[in-house]
């Protein structure tokens, strides 16, 4: 266990946190949050041993193996991804190299020899550690870990250094999850990760068997990573039990307790004041005024830190257009060889607010610059609806901002009608405040550009808003601005993010660029995940029967005959008779075939009609499974309370699924009697 005691830091005369008391326990799986600027990235550095206290003890258990995952900076080279990653099993593949000389001693010493025990007991215990490390899955564990952060085999044995700065975050992130430190300390995780991969991590630390501490301006991240919240806040630590949203929830409470402490103490102290102001000079009450001075002396005041404001900012809205925004046909886009996607076809309509998803590469960002007209289509075309006017922020949007410009100035000029406060507000939520505000844009790092382009964008917006990587460089509170605007916008919106709270908030539909074609999904991302888990469920589902036994009633009637689908929980309702025939189904499940009732003609359909149910039954065959999938899904998310609002929406939905259920298997028994009486 690692612990603080009475710890403290300060830069000059700026004091970060005081007396701060933190017991770190094994296990326990932690997210690091507080405002920006309060020291959270240099208590990391402090935990991982990099910074020293000012004030305080730190005390780390002997043995105890830290690994400290910076936001930036790590640069790596010489190795190819996959011989870097195992450099952190370099004691096991040690231990390998020795056993393999054992092996060859005791292949050439003699059983009787001086140093045949020796080398024999030695063999036995490396084979035995080396075993029980998993040494012998060493390069399943490596390939894992790449293939999960996004890593291609085809990558794999390219070098470190052809990487960019966001991919060699990658690497060292990787080589951090292998060591399986006691305590990871991750500063930033999925600032270089995409949402597949966010996804993967998410399910790696979930089951990571020691313990972590996070910082993330992710609050999805969080709420499914971590079991423990620690803030940095009013220069103090202050410990909360659950995840973000619970700390959120908690945090609220105890500042109302902290308000309601400080206007009792106000209360007291302003009762001691007015006793002492009143009796100060009677010789009589001297005695008491003292004691009433000592008294106000030992109050600890207690202060009520103020609160970063609350910015709510409002698009000026846009004239509308047209219903269709956005059409695409037959859409195609290659470079050289490599195809991006084919053949693709979608519409965006008015209002719409589109999240593309997709692993890196897939083509998110082609999509984006093929709507803004910014690259031509290989084949097909994308045609914009009447009065669109499109505006398109690009992941690198600071390259055309004019260096020389002044930031106050040239968000003015893109903004005549609003009021130069509200463009401070607004700048000082996207983290510019005070004189930065006065600073040529030329000074301004490549993330601080960026955000300025994009605080640009809201104050001007135009009907058709495409978004590429808005989130990246943002903080909770200006992600939060952001999504209340374009929740509020009137206009369309199509974005790329890798944060899901962001996506699940927004997105009313969303686009999956996979393997060269574009699938449309209504509903957030929750909503897309569901239906992609339905169809992972229906493609494992028991096909329909393959072997059927089947003996027609007659000679001289014709029987059409379809399957019943595997998955029916009940044998459906046919008429039955001595001379019934059994069809034996996948899964056990027996249905009863038998001529018609007696004394009942056979009806010969119209050959097109017969075509048509027989069409319709199979429909039913493939849908029938799709619903019970869905169901026993909903059923699963309904054993998890999450909230009431969420329990309420699941139930309804699983009802509606049952009743969908109960329509689809009634029609398709009433075509199976039709078809075998005809």
């Amino acid at each position: 266990m690692l612990s603080l005691q009475n710890a403290g830091k300060r830069f000059g005369p700026r004091v970060l946190f005081l007396e701060a008391n933190w017991l770190i326990r094994n296990h326990e799986k932690t997210a690091l949050v507080g405002a920006n600027g309060t020291g959270k990235s240099t208590l990391m550095k402090i935990l991982a041993g990099f910074e020293t206290l000012d004030y305080g003890v730190l005390q780390q258990p002997r043995g105890m193996s830290i690994g400290y995952l910076p936001q930036e900076g790590l640069a790596l080279s010489g190795r190819t991804v996959f011989d870097e990653c195992l450099t952190v099993f370099d004691e096991l593949r040690e231990m390998e190299k020795e056993t393999e000389h054992l092996a060859g001693q005791l292949a050439i010493l003699p059983h009787d020899g001086p140093g045949y025990e020796a080398a024999a007991a030695r063999y036995s215990l490396l084979q035995e550690r080396f075993h029980a490390l998993d040494g012998y899955a060493l390069d399943a564990q490596v390939g894992a870990v790449l293939t999960g952060l996004g890593f291609g085999k085809e990558d794999w044995a390219r070098l470190t250094s052809e990487f960019s700065g966001g991919w060699q975050m990658r690497i060292a992130l990787a080589k951090l999850l292998l060591a399986k430190p006691n305590l990871l300390l991750l500063d930033e995780p999925t600032n270089h990760l995409d949402l597949e991969s966010r996804n993967w991590l998410e399910g790696y630390l979930k089951s990571y068997p020691f313990g972590y501490i996070l910082i993330s301006h992710d609050r999805y991240f969080l709420d499914v990573t971590v079991d423990r919240t620690v803030e940095i806040w009013n220069k103090r630590l202050t410990i909360y039990q659950g995840n973000y949203t619970k700390y959120l929830t908690q945090k609220e409470d105890r500042r109302a307790q902290l308000e309601a402490a400080y206007r009792n103490q106000r209360l007291q102290i302003e009762h001691l004041e007015a006793f002492i102001s009143r009796f100060r000079y009677q010789a009589t009450k001297a005695k008491q005024v003292q004691s009433r001075i000592k008294e106000l002396e030992k109050i600890e005041r207690i202060e009520i830190p103020e609160e970063e404001p609350v910015i709510h900012f409002k698009f000026p809205q846009p004239p509308p257009s047209g219903r269709m925004v956005a059409e695409a046909e037959a859409l195609s886009k290659s470079y050289g060889p490599k195809r991006v996607f084919s053949g693709v076809r979608f519409t965006i309509e008015r209002g719409d607010r589109v999240a593309l998803v997709g692993v890196n590469g897939a083509g998110k960002s082609t999509l984006i610059r093929l709507l803004t007209g910014q690259e031509p289509p290989t084949a097909g075309h994308i045609k914009l609806g009447h009065n669109v006017v499109a505006e398109y922020f690009a992941q690198d949007q600071y390259k055309v901002l004019d260096p020389d410009a002044r930031m106050l100035d040239d968000i003015g000029r893109a903004a005549v009608r609003v009021p130069e406060s509200e463009l401070r507000s607004l700048l000082g939520c996207f983290l510019f405040s005070g004189d930065d505000v006065f600073k040529p844009l030329g000074v301004l790092s490549g993330g601080e550009r960026n955000r300025f382009a994009l605080a640009r964008i809201l104050v001007s917006p135009s009907n058709f808003l495409l978004l590429d990587e808005p989130t990246n460089h943002l903080d909770m509170r200006a992600k939060d601005v952001l999504l209340e605007a374009i929740a509020a916008f009137s206009g369309t919106v199509v974005f790329v993010s890798h944060d899901r709270y962001f996506i699940d908030r927004l997105a009313t539909r969303v686009l999956e660029v996979e393997n060269g074609a574009v699938t449309a999904y209504e509903g957030n991302y929750e909503d897309y995940l569901r239906r992609k888990e339905a169809l992972a469920a229906e493609s494992l589902a028991p096909s329909a029967a393959t072997s059927r036994s089947v003996s027609l009633p007659s000679q001289s009637s014709a029987a059409s005959q379809s399957p019943a689908p595997a998955s029916l929980k009940a044998d459906p309702v046919v008429p039955s008779g001595p001379s019934s025939n059994t069809i034996v189904i996948e899964g056990g499940y027996e249905a009863s075939n038998s001529a018609a009732p007696s004394g009942a003609k056979s009806r010969r359909l119209n050959p097109i009609k017969q075509k048509q149910m027989e069409d319709r039954c199979a429909f039913l065959e493939e849908e029938v499974p799709r619903v019970e999938a869905a169901i026993a899904h909903t059923e699963q998310q309904l054993a998890v309370y999450v909230s009431a609002d969420e329990t309420e929406r699941l139930t309804v939905l699983a009802a509606s699924l049952r009743d969908q259920l109960t329509g689809l298997t009634a029609e398709w028994e009433d075509l199976i009697l039709q078809l075998e009486g005809a």
